[in-house]
């Protein structure tokens, strides 16, 4: 047993998969996830137990409830596969947080308020003790795992967070034709494209080739930044509250 870290109101359920976090990481990067399982107890028990090779931070029911499962100054086991700017341990360089949602194999229901309002006051607090987590890097499990994950998913309010002080977002642009760039597009405005993606922190190569995992990388933005329409196609849209996000960078 440990003492939680947070000071929101919280229980500690004892993760077993945890280990040291690599020394020349810093603690920068905040990843959201939604569980994906039929259940938020099965999905605790699931994070808890050694079968599952798996393990996070804190857990969301969907009533709000809060649990901790690993300690911040761990290496929760929640990220699998993935990059961000280049790091590929982003393990060690996180906090995750599991949201009780069935998902996209599920009935992938809307986010209640109440949980919302419950992960929007985790993450202020984790925030606020983790200073080098910038809002940019306030994170989908999507982003850092393009095509492998798709949580929490284009119903995520992520939005609402940013009105919240947490994450970095702008409103999507809407209206705008043209600009498509699909799979199968090859030359210099795809490779624009994968530098802008690359810019934001992406991890995809500059190859000119609207190749699958380009294609999964816009997908995954559009599940973040422009949810109505999310179809891994660069449209006019996309391109657009892309260019505004790099824009507004802090």
């Amino acid at each position: 047993m440990f003492c939680a870290d947070t000071t929101c109101d919280s229980i500690v359920s004892p993760a077993v998969n945890f280990g040291e976090r690599a020394s020349n990481l810093p603690i920068d990067i905040l990843l959201l996830h939604y569980t994906g399982m039929e259940s938020a107890d099965k999905a605790l028990n699931w994070l808890c137990c050694e079968e599952s090779g798996v393990s996070c931070h804190y857990f969301v029911f969907e009533d709000g409830r809060v649990a901790q499962l690993v300690p911040e100054e761990k290496r929760a086991w929640h990220a699998g596969q993935s990059c961000w700017q280049n790091e590929v341990d982003t393990n060690s360089r996180s906090i995750g947080i599991e949201i009780a949602n069935t998902g996209h194999t599920g009935n992938y229901e809307d986010f209640p308020d109440i949980q919302i309002d419950a992960v929007i006051e985790l993450c202020r607090d984790i925030i606020a003790r983790n200073p080098l987590i910038v809002p940019r890097n306030v994170l989908a499990h999507s982003d850092v795992a393009p095509g492998r994950k798709h949580d929490p998913g284009e119903k995520f309010p992520w939005g609402r967070l940013h009105e919240s002080g947490v994450g970095h977002w702008v409103k999507p642009v809407e209206g705008l034709r043209g600009g498509y760039l699909q799979l199968g597009d090859e030359g210099e405005p795809v490779a624009a494209l994968q530098a802008m993606l690359s810019l934001y922190g992406y991890g995809l190569e500059i190859s000119g080739k609207y190749d699958r995992f380009t294609h999964d990388c816009i997908f995954a933005f559009q599940q973040h930044f422009r949810q109505s329409k999310v179809d891994g196609v660069a449209d006019g849209e996309t391109l657009a509250t892309l260019n505004e996000l790099i824009r507004t960078i802090g």
